[in-house]
């Protein structure tokens, strides 16, 4: 075991030796982690029986926070102070697969469920009320994940990181804060207002790899030293600061879109095996004209099915539906003929 606040020069070569044996017990990470996993457990002991969070929430929730933990402990954090690269390491995880862990745990829902009937009422009411609305709408996550991104990297946030080492605790704390924020409204189903159909939840995780690309795009063409304070920091033997940089903007590139991917990937697969959610594909508003142009179809073909005509009994993947579909399907083909 080191201890991470030994001089940043005096950093052993990495290899896999001190990778694993370069760690620290950070109290204050440690006491943290313990106290919101307590809680939660707490909160979902008090729910009981009547829990709708499941067991592989749970283990969800805990393992995010057992990982955030290990990456400040471990030597990744060690590193992090002074190699470009292993830093952005951290970031990812930080930003990225903590904050993806921690939100399919379900943490609201669980604080919901721990208080009796009518407080239950009462933390859905507040939770839905506007000013939490705005706070977990997809668009403010978006915006404040893309000013993390943009602003601890093509700033000079990094040097005054250097000049005050308390930053990088604080940089971690908003890096967990903004994934969360970002990812809330996109892959979790909590009491909150916001509930963007599916297909816009994608979108978003598409849009989310903007701020990534160009932070990567940009510190992988670098050609100086754009954290000259930080890069200080370096061991002697480390990779040069223009190519430590390079190499994080790579990372950043291919890891903050691959993540982005990967998450965008797990959503489609919940949606396509679940009903519940292929209902909420598009979002009420393109699921009505659907269901009323299917109705239109199905009444122009002359078929005898009046418990349609109004649409509200159509089951839109259901026979009749796929019958009016190609019939549709039909007449177009017909009328480019």
């Amino acid at each position: 075991m080191h201890d991470h606040g030994m001089g940043m020069s005096d950093l052993p070569q990495l290899g896999w030796s001190e990778f694993f044996g370069t760690w620290s017990l950070s109290p204050g990470w440690l006491v943290a982690v313990v106290l919101i996993g307590a809680l939660y457990l707490a909160g979902r002991g008090l729910a009981g029986p009547a829990t709708s969070v499941p067991r592989w929430r749970v283990a969800s929730f805990l393992t995010g926070l057992v990982l955030l933990w290990v990456m400040v402990a471990s030597a990744i954090g060690g590193y992090a102070m002074s190699l470009a690269w292993m830093h952005m390491v951290l970031h990812l995880t930080l930003i990225m697969v903590v904050p993806t862990l921690l939100v399919l745990g379900h943490p609201l829902t669980v604080l919901v469920e721990s208080f009796r009937e009518q407080g239950q009422a009462r933390a859905r009411r507040v939770l839905r009320s506007l000013p939490f609305a705005a706070l977990f709408s997809p668009a403010f996550g978006l915006l404040v994940y893309t000013v993390v991104i943009v602003g601890t990297h093509l700033t000079s946030f990094m040097d005054h990181m250097a000049r005050h080492e308390s930053l990088m605790v604080g940089e971690q704390v908003v890096y967990v804060l903004a994934g969360w924020f970002f990812l809330l409204p996109l892959i979790g189903e909590e009491p909150v207002r916001s509930d963007l159909p599916y297909l816009g939840r994608i979108a978003l995780l598409v849009v989310g790899m903007v701020p990534d690309t160009i932070v990567g795009i940009v510190m992988l063409q670098t050609n100086h030293d754009m954290y000259p304070v930080y890069s200080g920091m370096r061991p002697d033997w480390s990779l040069d600061a223009v190519r430590d940089i390079q190499t994080a903007g790579a990372l950043m590139w291919a890891g903050g879109d691959g993540g982005m991917m990967f998450i965008a990937i797990g959503l489609v697969i919940a949606v396509i095996t679940s009903p519940m959610r292929r209902a909420k594909m598009t979002g009420a508003f393109l699921e009505g004209v659907r269901r009323q142009t299917l109705v239109e179809h199905v009444s122009d073909s002359g078929a005898e099915a009046p418990h349609t005509v109004d649409g509200a009994d159509l089951d839109p993947d259901g026979d009749e539906a796929l019958a009016a579909y190609n019939r549709m399907l039909a007449r177009f083909a017909d009328h480019e003929r």
